[in-house]
């Protein structure tokens, strides 16, 4: 097979696809060193390929904001699909599986792989490709993309996962000067809330261990349950509003992480920060966090973690709770 040495990623959303894609950078460095990666993403998510040292160029789209403007869009849209083309990539790789990210890659010109249409998200996906390979639909979402990219690239992903970034060096002056735990109470959906006498109880357990408690929040209802805890938690803090580097930040200097089932607690995971997934609503076992023994899942669909099931795996992490 060609050596190649110039790929386009293709992962451009969501927050958790798009960190669950960065082993798949790490691993192509490990098998094919002196290779050159680009990365297609959305343009809110862009911040996160850029934190992998392995990826040379982001190249953002707005797919979100064009398709509520496509006429007025239509020279942003050129102009992306240009940047592409003059990538000449030797290979454009798209691990989204959807119409979306397959129409992207037909931009590059090159060689396109993706997922086989048992595999896909969106099977007719496939019929873009000019190689689709079969990856199980069991298997975790992390090792999909790794296997998906071992089978276009001629190698075998082996052993954990790899996100190979770390917590980005950005100042953040209202954080406390003691340890610090952050606590992700907000989610997409109100049936993945874990209940908020479950946050208050274990923050209070947190505070006497200690550490100083973070309340995040990405919107005005979150920010107002944000308010709400600090108030009943002594000494937290709601924290200000934070982009993605400055979350990346805070979460990565956090002495433990408790989230649910939300993209900033796999970021938290992907820094190799001790955190606990909680699961209300959903199983984790093909989405859950996965990110090797400090990255834990409690709960289920129907079944949420009790506040001593978090502290207990809290205290096997090492936080004495």
């Amino acid at each position: 097979m060609k050596l190649i040495l110039n790929i386009l990623l293709i992962k451009t959303t969501s927050l958790g696809d798009v960190l669950h894609n960065l082993p798949v950078v790490s691993d192509i460095h490990q098998h094919l060193p002196g290779t050159r990666i680009d990365w297609v993403v959305e343009e809110s998510f862009a911040a996160l390929p850029a934190l992998h040292p392995g990826v040379s160029r982001i190249i953002p789209v707005a797919l979100r904001r064009w398709r509520k403007a496509w006429w007025s869009s239509r020279h942003e849209i050129r102009a992306a699909c240009g940047a592409i083309r003059a990538g000449r990539y030797d290979l454009a790789l798209d691990t989204q599986g959807l119409l979306k990210s397959a129409l992207i890659s037909r931009c590059a010109q090159t060689l396109r792989c993706g997922f086989a249409r048992d595999s896909a998200r969106e099977p007719l996906a496939s019929l873009f490709y000019d190689r689709a390979f079969s990856v199980p639909k069991t298997l975790h979402a992390v090792e999909r993309n790794r296997q998906l990219a071992g089978m276009a690239l001629g190698y075998t992903p082996q052993g954990l996962p790899d996100y190979g970034i770390h917590a980005p060096d950005v100042s953040l002056p209202w954080l406390p000067q003691t340890p610090y735990a952050v606590l992700l109470h907000a989610t997409s959906r109100d049936d993945k809330l874990w209940d908020e006498a479950h946050w208050v109880s274990l923050g209070n357990r947190l505070h006497r261990a200690g550490l100083s408690l973070i309340l995040p929040w990405g919107n005005e209802s979150e920010r107002s349950r944000s308010e709400r805890l600090a108030q009943a938690i002594p000494g937290a803090i709601c924290a200000p509003r934070l982009d993605l580097r400055e979350a990346a930040a805070l979460l990565g200097h956090a002495q433990a992480v408790v989230g649910v089932d939300t993209g900033l607690s796999h970021l938290a995971a992907a820094l190799d920060v001790p955190t606990i997934g909680i699961y209300t609503a959903t199983d984790p076992g093909l989405t859950g966090l996965y990110a090797g023994p400090r990255a834990v899942n409690l709960g289920g669909k129907g079944k949420p973690p009790s506040v001593d099931e978090v502290a207990a795996r809290l205290a096997a992490l090492g936080m004495h709770v």
